[in-house]
């Protein structure tokens, strides 16, 4: 046991604070340099550029004035939600908007990446938690409390090996996160050609043979397209209810009132969400909370066999992802459950289910689409000839391989930098006793 570290004032270590109360500043419809961060690009220790509303440069220099956004800079959400951090990593034109805290570490005492691990350690969150209090819509973080922070302060150097072993580890992570996005982007660029586009089908039509297609492959395509319920689709080719390609269920939720059901322990029975769905790429190896077996059995929660598609059909509608293992869900996600000896695989199902255009299926409101599980039942699949879907299959479990093995190696990390964090901070593990060496 290691000894712990000199806590100090947040205000201390920090060359500047700025809150971003009352900003509320006009956007625009077009693309500028001018970007707003607001608490939602805010997330997992990280700063997601994407979906950032855009403003003027008259506005950007009016709500600068307080403080430049600077690279290194990290940022916390106070509220919806709070607690959120993430470090700023691009020298980009971007500023902030309400709800979010900015600080700078004072770079003679404190490692800017340091103060983020800080801020995501177990013992700060807790901080996060006691300062909060309730504000007429929302809980917040009152805007004083947040100079009143204490985090441990080892010295620089001692900082700076820290964050070379955390910072190894989700260096690695993000790299795995990427390369899935690549491989992701390619199985769908092969699908959207062969199942949406019909491009070999078109190529053939007017007498080409199919780019980048081997001729055995591209035998396998007609050279003509006829009319269906999806409108043109390849002859041969068929279009039936997902109903009759799989079995369709629903998940279920235990009664909320009754927390003796509902757990964090991950020895329990995953329970699947949308916000699961939002947050675990191609396959659902987790969930941020668990069902007793004992719920499970006395609410008949239906378990979902591994290798099934999940899809989201309520208030958020159209996250699909696959399952990993034998899990259950709640009643807003839809399990597509396919036989043994079923010719369509389950790659081709969750690839199909992502480019499907729920808006057909039924009426929209402000808030979502109006889909209930009958509807669901109905959405009609695109069903090629058994051969194609062969060869399909063969080009495309290669990619799903490596996208899964990388979620794999990245939940290992993830547990690795969760367990290393808070005793790294708090000085109860010390780098030369964890590590014969200065990196990992």
């Amino acid at each position: 046991m290691g000894s712990k570290w000199e806590n100090r004032s947040i205000s201390e270590v920090c060359s500047l604070i700025v809150d971003c109360v009352n900003k509320t500043a006009p956007k625009v419809e077009y693309e500028t340099p001018f970007k707003m961060l607001r608490t939602t690009n805010v997330r997992n220790g990280r700063i997601n550029l994407d979906n950032c509303k855009y403003v003027d440069e008259q506005t950007y220099q009016k709500w600068t004035r307080r403080a430049l956004v600077k690279k290194g800079d990290v940022l916390l959400t106070r509220e919806a939600p709070i607690g959120e951090v993430g470090q700023v990593t691009t020298d980009d034109s971007v500023f902030l908007g309400q709800r979010l805290m900015q600080y700078r570490a004072n770079n003679k005492i404190l490692d800017s990446r340091y103060l983020l691990y800080s801020f995501l350690s177990p013992e700060m969150q807790n901080q996060f938690r006691i300062h909060e209090g309730s504000g007429s819509v929302v809980s917040h973080i009152r805007v004083p409390d947040c100079s009143k922070f204490e985090i441990p302060v080892p010295p620089l150097p001692t900082q700076q090996a820290i964050v070379n072993v955390l910072g190894t580890l989700d260096d690695k992570i993000h790299l795995n996160n990427q390369i899935n996005q690549t491989l992701e982007s390619i199985a769908q660029t092969i699908f959207k050609s062969w199942f949406v586009d019909f491009d070999p089908v078109k190529a053939k039509m007017e007498g080409h043979k199919p780019e980048g297609m081997d001729t055995e492959t591209a035998s396998l395509f007609p050279d003509k397209l006829v009319e269906s319920v999806l409108g043109m689709i390849p002859e041969g080719w068929e279009v039936a209810p997902v109903s009759e390609v799989s079995r369709v269920a629903i998940g279920k939720t235990p009664p909320r009132k009754e927390s003796e059901w509902f757990s964090t322990r991950t020895s329990d029975v995953t329970w699947v969400s949308i916000k699961d769905l939002g947050s675990s790429g191609t396959y659902v190896l987790e969930s941020k909370e668990q069902i007793t077996s004992e719920a499970q059995m006395k609410f008949n929660v239906r378990l979902v066999p591994a290798n099934s598609v999940l899809l989201s059909f309520k208030l958020t509608i159209g996250r699909v992802a696959i399952t990993s293992h034998e899990l259950t869900t709640n009643e807003a996600i839809a399990h597509f459950i396919l036989p043994e000896n079923a010719s369509m695989s389950t790659e081709y199902l969750y690839q199909y289910l992502k480019q499907f255009d729920y808006s057909a299926l039924g009426s929209t409101s402000s808030i979502a689409y109006a889909v209930n599980s009958k509807i669901v039942k109905t959405i009609p699949v695109l069903f090629p000839d058994s051969e194609i879907l062969s060869r399909y299959h063969q080009t495309i479990e290669p990619i799903f391989k490596m996208i899964y093995n990388n979620q794999l190696e990245s939940k290992t990390l993830i547990n690795i930098r969760d367990t290393l964090l808070p005793k790294l901070i708090s000085g109860e593990i010390q780098i030369p006793d964890a590590f014969d060496g200065e990196t990992i």
